[in-house]
């Protein structure tokens, strides 16, 4: 299948209402309207092919740059074209598929995850946070969990949104994870009030981190 045949196939999967909302969440322009689980579809009749990948994520439109993302090999991209995926990305969908289904599984995703902690580029920011979140649940040996929580108590309220939230979700996990940091992660997060009056549907968490943890906290004790 040839980067034009993708791109027609999606075309007419597009849905109107969908671009639209996904326009005023940030997404741009370049955007059909397809629904994610179609994406996914067309990746599984597709397969792995990286080269096609790559070229679907250089034409910019976020659904073949979704789409990209789960036909890549990503050993195969070098960690100085990742970066530069990662500071290319606009919309925050496409910044957590390339992290959850490329940045994750990446041989160098450790020395980027170090040096994306280090930079003001929000894109990359968010990524390095992400990686730092999974480092908090799944690997925490030589993290400092308590210079963490002091960087997210001096940063997180004045950090730009796409940053912000997985400066947020750091804060979480580390609170419902770690009872010797919960207080403080929770005083944090109050302090703060980053997300305190984010909408929220019936039935889902709330993601102000104090009532986040304490749920969290809650479901695990029952």
């Amino acid at each position: 299948m040839t980067v034009d045949d993708v791109m027609q196939r999606l075309r007419a999967q597009g849905d109107e209402k969908i671009r639209k909302h996904h326009v005023k969440s940030g997404a741009g322009e370049n955007i059909f309207g397809v629904k994610m689980g179609d994406i996914r579809a067309l990746a599984k009749q597709i397969k792995v092919d990286h080269d096609l990948g790559i070229a679907l994520w250089q034409t910019g439109n976020v659904e073949a740059m979704l789409l990209s993302t789960l036909l890549v090999k990503p050993k195969q991209i070098p960690a100085a074209d990742l970066d530069a995926m990662v500071a290319s990305v606009t919309y925050t969908n496409v910044a957590d598929w390339l992290t959850t289904n490329v940045i994750k599984v990446h041989p160098s995703k450790e020395a980027l995850r170090q040096r994306w902690m280090t930079s003001d580029h929000p894109m990359r920011s968010r990524a390095g946070w992400s990686l730092t979140t999974e480092r908090v649940i799944k690997d925490p040996d030589d993290l400092d969990l308590a210079a963490l929580l002091d960087r997210i108590e001096t940063e997180m309220g004045s950090a730009p949104e796409a940053a912000q939230w997985t400066m947020n979700y750091a804060l979480a996990e580390i609170g419902i994870k770690y009872p010797e940091h919960r207080s403080r992660a929770m005083a944090i997060g109050e302090k703060l009030g980053v997300f305190r009056d984010y909408p929220t549907p019936k039935g889902c968490t709330s993601p102000f981190a104090p009532i986040w943890i304490s749920e969290m906290v809650k479901r695990q004790t029952n």
